[in-house]
């Protein structure tokens, strides 16, 4: 029987069914109709070691050509020039083994074609407040430095979201480069996370942000574990309405069929162990206009269409580099969630987590050492960031800390 036939009539049932109150039916069809949306027919599906199923999609039947904007798309297989001057990175600092990038490669690959998708179970959507809020984030989880804008601490604190970054503005950016090392911090509560990231931005911090994210992430809310996941985010109205995680909208088109947005990353850092960091690079293409992202030397992963956007259909106004949290205060004191490996960055190396090889892309089309480089912590005390410069990471930073302690209450 045809799915298409099987789910009609299941819905059938559902609508029919006794014992189920119709705010129940409703809900579960909404489930299902939505996992249905996300989850598209696979050429070859691939159980991940840590319980993750990655499907492979058609490149042409990925959830972003589910919107009307999308219909009339051509796919972009590569873009058209990569920026000049990129950096030579390894995936590998220090002792131990490199070459797996995410967990699900020991089970097997996706064929040229078809892209790998993290497949959406539907304990993931009933986790979320509503069907409409799953894979988006809550209003105003953008760090704003005092320098750009009037400082709001008030609603800062209100928001629960703390940050260690590092920025820079005043001029138009049309990409950025980072080598982030990667941790597994601990979370103390499901509805809290922490992320290392970069920021790519555009517009005001009121209503009309434009946001291109992407980085490493532990989010128990989302995913359901505490694992370590690559991971993106957009949006074009300081994420009201528009914009999601990795592909659980229409928005990123990916064309890479080697990583999975969402997938847990491998191997990770431990401390006075072996250190792995992952290159992340986003920038303009300045041919077509569309905004890029590559994963480390090899991976060109994707590309959010022009048209997404406002303000960032021309450039950046500010590039944001750093980690956040959720500080949700659930038992009235600081959370205990930990920002990068837990540690404070005058630890240094093998200990704190470090940004290094920090590159913004200039109006020329060139990766360059960003200037007059600012910091900006809500609580250096919970969370802190040194900055650092030398001749083999360039512009660095160490950054982090252990939340809660004593002199974070």
């Amino acid at each position: 029987m045809d799915m298409k036939v099987k789910l009609v009539f299941w819905l059938l049932f559902m609508l029919t069914a006794p014992g189920l109150g119709s705010s129940a039916r409703r809900r579960n069809l909404e489930v299902k109709h939505h996992l249905s949306r996300l989850n598209k027919p696979p050429v070859k599906s691939i159980k991940s070691p840590d319980g993750d199923i990655i499907d492979c999609i058609p490149i042409s039947n990925q959830p972003a050509f589910d919107h009307p904007h999308f219909k009339n798309h051509t796919i972009q297989m590569m873009p058209s020039y990569h920026p000049e001057g990129l950096y030579r990175d390894g995936k590998k600092v220090g002792k131990g083994e490199s070459g797996i990038a995410q967990l699900w490669h020991k089970s097997g690959r996706c064929a040229h074609g078809t892209i790998p998708v993290r497949r959406t179970r539907e304990e993931d959507l009933l986790r979320a407040s509503s069907i409409q809020s799953f894979g988006k984030k809550k209003h105003k989880t953008v760090p704003t430095p005092p320098t750009y804008a009037k400082p709001q601490p008030d609603l800062i604190n209100q928001n629960g979201h703390q940050h260690a970054i590092a920025y820079v503005e005043g001029d138009q950016y049309y990409g950025a480069k980072a080598t982030i090392n990667v941790w597994d911090p601990k979370i103390q509560q499901t509805n809290e996370f922490s992320l290392s990231q970069l920021w790519l931005l555009g517009g005001s911090f009121a209503s009309d942000l434009n946001s291109i994210e992407a980085g490493w992430q532990v989010s128990p809310d989302l995913y359901g574990d505490n694992n370590t996941r690559l991971f993106t985010y957009w949006t074009s109205d300081a994420y009201q309405a528009t914009g999601c995680y990795n592909l659980l909208c229409s928005g990123f088109i990916q064309i890479n069929n080697q990583i999975a947005m969402g997938a847990s990353i491998y191997p990770l850092s431990s401390y006075r162990g072996s250190q792995y960091d992952i290159s992340i690079l986003v920038w303009k293409d300045p041919k077509e206009g569309n905004w890029w992202m590559q994963f480390g030397n090899d991976y060109v992963l994707g590309y959010w269409p022009a048209f997404l956007f406002s303000y960032l259909s021309d450039s950046a106004s500010m590039v944001e580099w750093g980690g956040e949290v959720v500080n949700s205060e659930s038992d009235g004191q600081h959370t205990t969630t930990q920002m990068g490996s837990g540690h404070f960055p005058d630890e240094g190396f093998g200990k704190s987590s470090y940004v290094r090889n920090i590159q913004v892309v200039d109006g020329s089309n060139n990766l360059r050492a960003p200037k007059d480089i600012g910091t900006f912590t809500e609580q250096s005390s919970c969370y802190d960031i040194q900055l650092g410069r030398s001749g083999e990471w360039g512009e660095y930073f160490y950054f982090g800390g252990p939340g809660r302690n004593s002199n974070c209450q």
